[in-house]
């Protein structure tokens, strides 16, 4: 089998990561297009092997994107694309369909008001469920992704869960590397030290953690990450007078300069997830598979387990008090874990639940049953 992934950029990003380490371990010979922005992952995809091309979208609005990429997918004579992300999946499908392939598309980021991180409006939603009947199977990385698009009104027929997937090996604690970073960073070997990981934005409520670390005398707190948030979140921290215990790490494994995030889990004591609203929660599994105890809020990818939701190590905070704003009860949760002293836990058994071999292993059985049984009829194989 050949397939061909369409995604709308290629940033350091959530779901531009797992495509790349799901890349590493699919059977299938694959390349990707980038609608737009071939960043620091097209780079690491080129390094491992991919072959990696830029559609070169110019805007939302560049229609001529789509026989281009038509083209691109008739030439290449693949057997399936595989979409990944909202514009990459309008314009994929579509393009798929004129091209005469089938296609299958992965829901990475769909909440309950936003997707991606920006609103939902009627309009967004109606053009995707438009072009999702245009494809074999829309694939969600969580349960909860899931019972949204069925809520949206795709399907369940259409609809598998396949979760996303980390390389635990990867994230498994290594003492030595630990001091290193800790040296590297400027962190005393006995500091308190909060970790966090994500994108700058709103949703992901980073300055929960600035002011919580800011009630704790001697905490410390590294953020992995940038985006449009960056800024303000330093002007608070310089506000809450922390600006030297908290450090910006910026966009983590894209240079020589930055650590990467196994390294970075090693180097902290803690791990918070704060985000209002998760399609899976990729970081607090990696934090998990660290040996880290974890304290977080939304979190499909611990809430859809079996037992609801309950994992050793893991601690769920703007639940019980219903507060919008839980930076008390999480500036409580930190002190306790700062008061008890610092260990590394085992990996829980959700760690091994997220395999990305299994990940992989049911994304093949979606293709399986995609290209043998919803074929693209003749008739539709229309040329741009």
């Amino acid at each position: 089998m050949k397939a061909l992934h369409v995604i709308t950029g290629l940033g350091v990003g959530g779901a531009e990561q797992q495509l790349r380490l799901l890349l590493r371990h699919l059977p299938v010979r694959c390349d990707v297009v980038t609608l737009t922005n071939p960043g620091a992952v097209a780079e690491g995809l080129r390094a491992d092997g991919v072959r990696v091309r830029d559609l070169g979208m110019r805007s939302n609005r560049d229609l001529g994107a789509v026989p281009r990429l038509a083209r691109l997918i008739r030439r290449g004579s693949y057997d399936l694309v595989h979409t990944h992300l909202y514009r990459a999946c309008v314009y994929g499908r579509i393009a798929a369909r004129l091209a005469g392939t089938t296609v299958v598309s992965t829901e990475h980021s769909l909440g309950r008001a936003e997707i991606e991180g920006r609103p939902l409006t009627r309009g967004t939603r109606e053009l995707y469920l438009r072009t999702e009947r245009l494809g074999a199977a829309t694939v969600a990385v969580s349960d909860t992704v899931a019972g949204r698009l069925r809520d949206w009104g795709v399907p369940p027929a259409r609809i598998h869960t396949v979760p996303n997937g980390i390389d635990a090996a990867a994230f498994r604690f290594d003492p030595v590397r630990r001091r290193a970073t800790r040296a590297s960073l400027g962190l005393p070997d006995a500091a308190f030290v909060v970790g966090g990981v994500g994108r700058m934005v709103p949703g992901k409520r980073f300055d929960l953690l600035i002011r919580a670390v800011a009630s704790l005398p001697g905490a410390r707190l590294l953020l992995a990450g940038d985006g449009p948030e960056a800024g303000s979140l330093r002007a608070l921290a310089a506000r809450l007078g922390v600006s030297g215990r908290v450090t910006f790490l910026g966009e983590c494994g894209t240079t020589d300069a930055a650590p990467g995030i196994p390294a970075v889990l090693g180097a902290v004591d803690t791990f918070v997830s704060a985000s209002r609203e998760e399609s899976f929660g990729l970081a607090v599994v990696e934090a998990l598979a660290a040996g880290l105890p974890v304290v977080h809020a939304a979190c499909p990818a611990i809430e859809d387990l079996p037992g609801g939701g309950r994992v050793p190590g893991a601690t769920r905070i703007g639940r019980a008090s219903g507060a919008a704003d839980p930076t008390d009860e999480l500036t409580a949760v930190l002190r306790h874990r700062m008061e008890s002293g610092v260990r590394r836990l085992a990996p829980p058994p959700a760690v091994a639940h997220y395999d990305i071999r299994l990940s992989s292993r049911r994304l093949m059985d979606v293709y399986a049953q995609a290209v043998g049984t919803a074929p693209v009829p003749p008739t539709e194989r229309a040329h741009p």
